[in-house]
């Protein structure tokens, strides 16, 4: 099987549906934000404040690519899809999926989230302006998901559904 590469906005259920989704099908699943996290002994919101947006979205792309391309799951980070190397990455080696949510689920999921870079604090009142923004380019999966409605085990059958595993 090629790795099934999960994208989607923060509060979408990227890390939720690809634990259940790795269980189900009896596999690793990689999250390359905790991966990155580990490699660089600190956190994304660290990392962000210290270095800066674009090195993080350059480890990003680099963790991505260094990830196995058979057999696996890989949860990535909500703005993975805006460099365009790391998208046609996971088209060409693996199976895009986006998982959709309506963006008032997700100001509810993320209301008491404080660990997200991009929405901390006056930041948050961008949130949908954000969302908005990258919908274009989440749209671009070959497979997508709308998890809006979904329990966490619903939405991992939904992919092995439009996966035909």
């Amino acid at each position: 099987m090629k790795t099934i590469y999960l994208t989607g906005f923060m509060g979408s259920g990227k890390t939720s549906v690809g634990r259940e989704l790795a269980r189900l099908l009896q596999t690793n699943v990689y999250d390359t934000d905790v991966l990155i996290e580990q490699q660089e002994k600190c956190s994304i919101t660290d990392l962000f404040s210290e270095k800066g947006e674009d090195y993080f979205r350059e480890l990003e792309g680099k963790m991505l690519k260094s990830l196995p391309t058979q057999n696996g799951i890989v949860t990535t980070g909500g703005g993975i899809v805006l460099n365009h190397s790391n998208r046609q990455w996971m088209n060409d080696n693996g199976m895009w999926v986006y998982l959709h949510c309506d963006p008032s689920v997700i100001e509810k999921r993320l209301e008491k989230d404080e660990s997200r870079p991009l929405i901390a604090g006056e930041k948050r009142n961008k949130l949908r302006d954000l969302f908005e923004q990258r919908l274009p380019i989440y749209m671009e999966a070959p497979i997508i998901l709308d998890t809006t409605h979904l329990s966490i085990e619903e939405a991992a059958q939904g992919i092995i559904t439009r996966i035909n595993l």
